[in-house]
């Protein structure tokens, strides 16, 4: 099991959306509100997801991510922060790299850059925007990656890409440190290469099959070696929905499906815990989960 220089870590995916469930409320702000100050002090980090209206109505509140994300940076001053992930076909490159590079210097440099190719056609055409088809989109986000790490290293940067061109697109202030950047893929065919290319965080999803997410690990450690890329240098990260454990054996049996993809060699998990509605509802993944797995795999 190759392990990356951040080690194990955890991250906290707060829905902005509202519905039946939550009362039509977007989950975020109670969440904010009642739950997140007591419970971000165990996690590493916090993300929002990156669409415009939600799933079973189009009515449901749904929270724009950026505008999301940054008011939670204000709210919680100790945690990471990072989008689930962002749609690249949304907003411009240069735009990105610039909002990117601001909520850097505001957040204190706590911000990654979790990023996609975009994946909900019906969204991108209610908001006219154009959905091509998957090769063109991850060139997209190819080249969006790049211009984003030029405009937060030089005064000056250009870039001529097959799709996108920049000249003298200045972003300051510069990032003091250069954001990470998290490529959200399960692609085997074009997303995982890229991701191996130029991802500091590869996240997938859990969708219950080992044999699935060992094939593309597999994938995955191929093209880092084809790259002569160190595996270390890359963190595997894994998002997993999943309802908070009520009793003891839940515990014990998420603390079991954690310790297996571990030992896979993933090392950072979003959990998507749904709708919580107090921070005592995560005590017992805290202490009887969360903790016990920090201690074990603690430099390993």
């Amino acid at each position: 099991m190759a392990t990356s220089a951040q080690g194990l870590s955890f991250g906290w995916l707060s829905p902005v959306i509202g519905n039946k469930w939550s009362d039509y409320q977007p989950i975020v702000k109670y969440q904010c509100e009642h739950v997140l100050a007591e419970v971000t002090p165990h996690f590493d980090s916090l993300w929002i997801a990156d669409h415009f209206y939600g799933f079973d109505q189009k009515t449901d509140p749904f929270l724009e991510a950026w505008t999301t994300l940054t008011w939670c940076a204000a709210k919680f001053p100790d945690i990471d922060l990072c989008h689930h992930v962002l749609g690249v076909g949304y907003r411009p490159p240069a735009l990105t790299a610039k909002m990117a590079s601001t909520l850097q210097f505001l957040s204190g440099n706590r911000f990654i850059l979790g990023i996609g190719a975009g994946w909900r056609e019906e969204e991108y055409h209610s908001y006219g925007y154009e959905f091509p088809k998957p090769s063109v989109r991850f060139k997209q986000l190819d080249e969006t990656i790049e211009i984003c790490r030029r405009m937060w290293s030089e005064d000056d940067p250009y870039f001529e890409g097959d799709i996108f061109r920049i000249e003298g697109a200045a972003a300051p202030p510069r990032p003091e440190l250069i954001p990470p950047i998290c490529v959200g893929t399960s692609g085997e065919q074009i997303g995982i290469p890229l991701a191996a290319r130029q991802a500091d965080i590869w996240n997938t999803v859990w969708r219950g099959s080992r044999e699935s997410l060992e094939r593309k690990s597999g994938v995955m450690h191929k093209h880092l070696e084809l790259l002569g890329r160190d595996p270390t240098e890359i963190q595997f990260s894994l998002t997993i929905e999943r309802a908070l454990p009520d009793t003891k054996s839940e515990a014990d049996d998420f603390a079991a499906l954690l310790s297996e993809l571990i030992e896979l060699g993933f090392e950072h998990f979003v959990l998507d815990f749904g709708n919580p509605t107090s921070a005592a509802e995560a005590d017992l993944f805290i202490a009887e989960v969360l903790t016990p797995l920090r201690g074990e795999f603690r430099g390993s």
